[in-house]
């Protein structure tokens, strides 16, 4: 598998191996919210939670609009779409290996029960 954007996936999955930030994206799915909104259920200061939302918006996982002081961040599933991708090719990668060992094993299963006749 070529790999068309290495560095993208990079940003994503370091984004994406966060709880808060996956908790955070997690929120967004459900429609648009500040910042504060986003930190809330988080023992957390606004800083805190602006950096953790500076990383998902680097990693294109979401879109941040000012208005005033307020910052709207609303979910960009176009990346997860791109992890998705990547992560699919290795699942169907392990899927033929899993099936290819099936196979071995139940060959083996026949082999062995006729020895045993």
């Amino acid at each position: 598998m070529v790999e068309q954007n290495a560095a993208a996936l990079d940003r994503i999955f370091h984004a994406l191996a966060d709880p808060t930030r996956r908790a955070m994206l997690r929120k967004l799915a459900a429609g648009e919210h500040s910042v504060g909104e986003l930190a809330e259920p988080f023992d957390m200061s606004f800083a805190a939670a602006a950096k953790h939302v500076k990383v998902l918006e680097t990693a294109g996982l979401l879109r941040r609009a000012i208005e005033g002081r307020t910052h709207r961040c609303r979910l960009e599933a176009r990346a997860l779409a791109e992890a998705d991708r990547w992560i699919a090719w290795y699942q169907r990668f392990w899927t033929g290996r899993l099936d290819d060992l099936e196979t071995a094993l139940l060959r083996h299963a026949r082999k062995a029960k006729r020895s045993r006749k």
